[in-house]
């Protein structure tokens, strides 16, 4: 079982809004997931997420593997430069 850290949609048509989960790679995307480790809403200038970071690194120690789109959020908000 390979665990991710990705994004679920939420929101309505043409209103998205994201959740940044942690799932099992094989669940679906808006489907089961273990835990809600923050959240992205592309809609303000500018987007503003909101993350978790202690879980995050947990997950991450854990092997949690980010998506390319959560990696890019987490570089954007600093992250990894926090990671250590």
């Amino acid at each position: 079982m390979a665990v991710k850290i990705r994004l679920a949609r939420h929101g309505s048509k043409k209103r998205p809004f994201y959740r940044i989960v942690v799932a099992d790679s094989e669940s679906p995307r808006d489907g089961r997931y273990l835990e809600n480790v923050g959240t992205y809403n592309p809609l303000i200038d500018p987007a503003e997420v909101n993350l978790k970071q202690d879980r995050i690194k947990y997950w991450i120690n854990q092997g949690a593997i980010p998506t390319d789109t959560v990696k890019s959020l987490l570089k954007k908000e600093g992250f990894f430069a926090n990671l250590t």
